[in-house]
């Protein structure tokens, strides 16, 4: 189907197909999100300066997963259209390809993580403390870093070649496992010495292990995208050209926006042990919510991604925009359940008084930053990228983080000596910052495109 003509949606063909795969990665996303749900609770009751330090060392694995996101995202999206064509023996080019870019990545974070934690704690905070609790924390969960980049990238090989619910499964066990694991090292049951956060660690690079074998096991056995070992040793150079187009961007973009948000963190890490630990259960609350939204994006990415690469350009627009439409709703649901859970949250965290005052008025603030970041999420890195329109997230980001919020925001902690929740609602208006551009930028439909 041509680009010119007028299609008519079939709203129950796009339910089914949207239901099949967003609900699976749904399940995916939120149970991830739990993992540092239950961190913060099992630490929050060891003590509130374990569950700030494991907080700031987290930033660590999210510049982690920045590096890896980008690896990933972008063969999602060309593989979602590769899929589309019926091009199977592309894909299994790609797969040799991004193979070879994610293993120099995990082993980078893990050397910086075991042999210089004291550097990574010291770029987010400056009290002792909780440094010495986040060294050792960071030199044990090093080791996830080796098996958690193999696992995202034979994952998302699967998703795209209709192996959602596997997938979904090997998220779910990889979960349970954890958190029990991390509970028995944190408290010491059945007999183990107590751990604390430096359980939490172990707990996590164990799960880490299983989880890659599970994934291997899957794919070995189901999974009709193979590895070929003559794609590793000679990569397709017209592959890896057309990865790199629509890689690269995503990456910059990745980079700019991700170092922007650990800026952020610094800027919270240098304002009071109350602030830090206020914004460390917010964080886990943010992303437990936001679960659905990312969902929702990758899933609407290999959707679109499918009907442009099979030429279906007018099927594809409509998609798009009734992924936004569905995008605006559920984003405004989730930030008014991020203020319903206020009571809830302070119940079961132990925090002072003076951080459970911050932690109230975040949570408010969750309504405005987690519906635009719905929005954002969706359109810039679901139907952008679908569509090979990576440049515009890069800029977008990139101008919103560095010329606005963090300058501002820094300005306002560190120079004016604004109240906290003041700077704190300073800090959270990207989202918000970037909607209108991202409108407009939708309206042009640059990314209705066929790129294979």
């Amino acid at each position: 189907m041509s680009g010119t003509g007028e299609y008519r949606l079939d709203k129950k063909e796009f339910r089914s197909r949207l239901i099949r795969i967003v609900i699976p990665i749904t399940m995916q996303n939120f149970m991830f999100a739990l993992l540092p749900v239950s961190d913060t609770i099992m630490l929050g009751i060891v003590g509130q300066n374990d569950m700030s330090a494991i907080s700031l060392a987290g930033q660590f694995f999210f510049l982690f997963n920045l590096f890896l996101s980008a690896v990933v995202q972008g063969t999602s999206l060309y593989a979602a259209q590769l899929w589309g064509d019926g091009d199977r023996n592309s894909i299994e080019k790609l797969f040799a390809i991004v193979l070879l870019l994610t293993m120099p990545i995990n082993l980078i974070f893990f050397g910086i993580a075991m042999f210089a934690p004291g550097l990574v704690m010291q770029m987010y905070t400056n009290d002792a403390a909780l440094i010495e609790i986040g060294v050792g924390y960071l030199r044990i969960v090093a080791f996830s870093y080796l098996f958690d980049g193999l696992t995202q990238l034979f994952q998302i090989i699967m998703k795209n070649s209709e192996m959602v619910k596997s997938t979904t499964v090997i998220s779910g066990i990889m979960v349970f496992l954890n958190i029990i694991l991390n509970a028995t090292f944190i408290y010491g049951l059945f007999g183990i010495e107590p751990m604390g956060a430096d359980g939490a660690a172990l707990g996590t690079s164990l799960s880490c292990v299983v989880a890659l074998t599970l994934t291997l096991f899957w794919w070995c056995r189901k999974c009709v995208i193979r590895l070929r070992m003559k794609y590793i040793i000679h990569p397709s150079g017209k592959i890896l050209k057309t990865f790199f187009r629509y890689a690269l961007p995503i990456f910059a973009n990745s980079m700019s926006w991700g170092l922007g948000f650990n800026t952020i963190t610094v800027i919270i890490g240098h304002m009071g042990s109350d602030v830090v630990a206020a914004n460390a259960v917010v964080a886990v609350v943010k992303d437990l919510i936001s679960s659905f939204g990312w969902a929702l994006s990758a899933g609407g990415s290999i959707l679109v991604g499918n009907e442009l690469g099979a030429g279906n350009l007018d099927k594809a627009r409509e998609y798009g925009a009734r992924l936004c439409k569905i995008s605006i709703i559920s984003g405004l649901l989730a930030g008014l359940l991020a203020v319903a859970m206020i009571p809830g949250v302070l119940s079961i965290v132990d925090l002072t008084e003076t951080a459970a005052h911050y932690l109230t008025w975040m949570m408010v603030m969750c309504i405005y930053y987690i519906m635009g970041r719905s929005i954002n999420t969706m359109t810039i890195g679901g139907i952008f990228s679908a569509g090979g329109d990576t440049t515009f997230g890069m800029w977008c980001d990139g101008i919103t983080m560095w010329c606005f919020i963090v300058p501002l925001g820094a300005l306002a902690a560190f120079v004016l000596n604004w109240p906290v929740l003041l700077v704190y609602f300073i800090l959270n208006l990207d989202e918000i910052i970037k909607l209108p551009a991202v409108y407009l930028h939708y309206k042009k439909y640059k990314w209705v495109r066929k790129i294979v």
